[in-house]
């Protein structure tokens, strides 16, 4: 393999997925880098093999006579790569590695995972909690759950749960809200880092252009959810991160107005990966377990 080693391999990926899918952006979005970083890297590669393989074109790219010969040589390797790597994989289905965001993970996840061991004793889960869009595939993960408009370049996306916002406080708070404007004479804690804001929640009621009184800000919506539960104010939710308090009884739900932000749950996954049976599993418990969960609050 010394003509290999000559050779860059994260080069010789981009040129296998810009000869495939026919253009650098979508090259880019199944490897998960820029544009720019993939023309670089075929750039490179091109001066290594000492060949041309693409000529630039206002069309985009188009493989040379050499390139037309190399590429689907080039794809053959990379496919038996592909299966080598998947069959290491298969070896043990018996371990789930799931990415989640930390505070879906702290608020949802953690306090049902023994309802998955009884139902799933069998299958260990590795759970990785981060904000990060990492990349399924080099990362190793079998199964994510993002929350966003669904559109992720890289990933299959399957819908798990609309979002919906509703204010939630303290049940000594709540007592006092009676009409939606009682909620701007309490202290607001607010989510630094929120895809929506109060105005949301407030033009459904008919309140749109007022303005809640913040008394904190976070940097991270577990620790508003915390600040909430305490009673320094009213906090603008959704249903995976407040939903295990509500029906704790730390939370209640004053208003009865659930506004959908446009955003939902979703379930990604690697689109080249074949769906195993354990992460079937996993996705069917989560489905139920938010089914239950919805019902419980009433949300059904």
């Amino acid at each position: 393999m010394k003509d290999l080693s000559a050779v860059h391999l994260n080069g010789l990926r981009a040129v296998e997925a810009a000869g495939r899918l026919g253009s650098l952006q979508a090259a880019a979005g199944e490897l998960g880098v820029t544009i720019g970083a993939v023309s670089q890297q075929i750039i490179k590669t091109e001066k290594q093999l000492g060949r041309i393989l693409f000529e630039r074109s206002p069309r985009g790219l188009v493989p040379t006579l050499y390139g037309e010969s190399f590429l689907p040589r080039l794809t053959s390797g990379f496919d038996m790569l592909d299966q080598a790597v998947a069959s290491a994989r298969r070896r043990d289905e018996t371990i789930l590695t799931i990415s989640v965001a930390p505070v879906f993970a702290a608020r949802w996840l953690v306090h049902r995972l023994d309802h998955f061991t009884e139902k799933h004793p069998d299958i260990r889960l590795r759970i990785d909690a981060t904000t990060a869009l990492v990349n399924l595939e080099s990362a190793g993960v079998d199964v994510g759950i993002r929350v966003g408009s669904g559109n992720w370049p890289g990933v299959k996306a399957e819908l798990l749960l609309e979002q919906e916002i509703f204010p939630v406080c303290c049940p000594a708070i709540a007592e006092k809200l009676k009409e939606p404007r009682d909620v701007l004479g309490v202290p607001a804690v607010i989510d630094g880092r929120s895809m929506f804001s109060w105005e949301t929640w407030l033009c459904e009621v008919g309140l749109s252009g007022e303005k809640m009184v913040a008394r904190h800000v976070f940097n991270d919506a577990s620790l508003c959810l915390d600040a909430a539960i305490a009673g320094q104010g009213v906090m603008l939710a959704w249903q995976t991160l407040a939903g295990y308090s509500i029906i704790e009884g730390r939370l209640a739900v004053p208003y009865p107005v659930r506004v959908k932000t446009g955003f939902a749950h979703y379930f990604v996954t690697p689109p080249s990966r074949r769906e195993t049976k354990t992460v079937s599993a996993f996705k069917q418990w989560v489905r139920e377990e938010i089914a239950e969960s919805m019902l419980r609050l009433g949300f059904a």
